[in-house]
């Protein structure tokens, strides 16, 4: 992958947390932006502190019935699009037994459908310019469990399978795929994360408030989608669940259960 200086670049989840960082620091290469998320006054909030050209696209990630007139849409606003980030979604603070199917559903269909209508939507587009990246932003949990987190581990583990396969089908046709995976970032993520019932957790979690500054997070990241890595991990020693998770599961397993994780 090119630089992405001057780069028309689709961003979703782009009201606050990454997105919004993501925004400000693609802005700063002189990008054409197109930040989408449910929040119109959040989003005006952040083009009003951008450089350059910066479009709004308001929609529901979970509304993947309509992803090709998002896509036809966003499309329109400069003629192409290069770079898609794939932000958006959802994090849970519950146990498996008390959660409803109900939050499970909405997981998946936030999480894992959402992203994968709108990638299969712009797909064509791509294929038609011989050209494009996907920059998908996963988490640690798309490839290690935890606790409170079984619905989003799941959609996230699902990200992973269908975009390792997307690479390996289209690579040849100039179509990249960057799987980002965060650990503990300075976000709302636990904020807004789904309990049982499906309501919002409200509260923070110490882990979090802890955890890498956003722009720290952001300028690595994009690093990682000009340099057209596969895999990145990015955070704390949380990141080192990863090899864990490889070589020593059994040790991984004990260890994540006894730590603080809620």
């Amino acid at each position: 992958m090119d630089k992405l200086n001057g780069k028309i670049v689709w961003i979703t989840g782009a009201s606050s947390g990454i997105g919004e960082g993501l925004t400000y620091g693609l802005s700063a290469k002189n990008c054409k932006l197109i930040i989408s998320a449910r929040n119109v006054e959040a989003l005006e909030k952040v083009k009003s502190v951008c450089y350059g050209r910066v479009e709004i696209l308001p929609f529901d990630l979970a509304d993947f019935d309509n992803a090709k007139l998002y896509v036809e849409k966003a499309i329109a606003v400069f003629g192409k699009i290069d770079v898609l980030i794939l932000n958006g979604g959802v994090s849970q603070r519950s146990l498996i037994v008390e959660t409803d199917f109900s939050v499970d559903k909405k997981l998946v269909e936030v999480d894992y459908l959402g992203n994968v209508a709108l990638a299969k939507a712009i797909l064509p587009h791509f294929l038609h310019n011989k050209n494009g990246h996907f920059a998908v932003v996963t988490s640690l949990m798309g490839k290690f469990g935890s606790p409170y987190r079984s619905g989003y581990c799941g959609a996230k583990h699902a990200l992973h399978g269908f975009f390792d396969v997307m690479r390996m089908e289209h690579q040849k046709d100039g179509v990249n795929v960057t799987m980002i995976c965060p650990g503990f970032i300075q976000t709302n993520v636990a904020k807004n994360a789904l309990t049982a019932d499906g309501s919002k957790q409200i509260v923070d979690d110490e882990a979090t408030k802890s955890g890498m500054p956003v722009y720290v997070f952001v300028k690595r990241m994009i690093r990682a989608i000009e340099k057209g890595k596969f895999e990145a991990y990015i955070g704390g020693k949380e990141t080192l669940g990863v090899l864990m998770k490889r070589f020593f599961p059994t040790l991984l397993h004990y260890f994540v259960i006894r730590s603080k994780v809620r």
